[in-house]
């Protein structure tokens, strides 16, 4: 009896016990809900899958209405700028109008009020020429006529 006769036995007894307690049952067993949990996780994956798939479509959506929204919003900020601008224009337009029309009328006023001047001055030269003259004329007369002539004179003249 060598050893390879017991080596034999021996292993005959190991798949006798093998057998005797079950093993490729079990060993079947285990490989089969470990392909059940396989398909289990694939099938889990897939669903993330599609769910990740759903998740980046409507994000890209949203980007797209952000877009959107943001070009509306530029678009508005454009036309209120460019209605502040003309309302700017406006207004300037207006007050260089006015600011003219009120250095046009004082630029009136002091051309009337230099041509009263002038008549102011003249009248009173006027009347300083001719009390003058009539002193001449008069002087034997006296005063009284003078008086009332110049007089009579300022009155004509204002």
């Amino acid at each position: 009896m060598d050893n390879s006769f017991w080596a034999l036995v021996g292993l005959i007894l190991f798949f006798v016990i093998i057998f005797y307690v079950r093993g490729p049952q079990k060993v079947g067993k285990t490989l089969d809900d470990r392909a059940v949990r396989i398909r289990q996780e694939i099938e889990e994956a897939r669903e993330l899958k599609e769910e990740a798939k759903q998740q980046l479509a409507e994000y890209q959506r949203r980007r797209r209405e952000a877009e959107v929204e943001a070009q509306d919003i530029l678009a508005a900020a454009k036309r209120e700028a460019a209605l502040m601008l003309e309302d700017a224009q406006r207004r300037n337009e207006e007050y260089i109008t006015r600011r003219t029309a009120m250095a046009e009328a004082k630029i009136a006023q002091a051309e009337t009020d230099a041509i009263a001047e002038v008549r102011a001055s003249a009248v009173d030269l006027a009347v300083e020429a001719a009390a003058k003259i009539l002193a001449e004329r008069q002087a034997a007369e006296g005063g009284r006529f003078i008086n009332e002539s110049i007089a009579a004179v300022r009155k004509n003249l204002n």
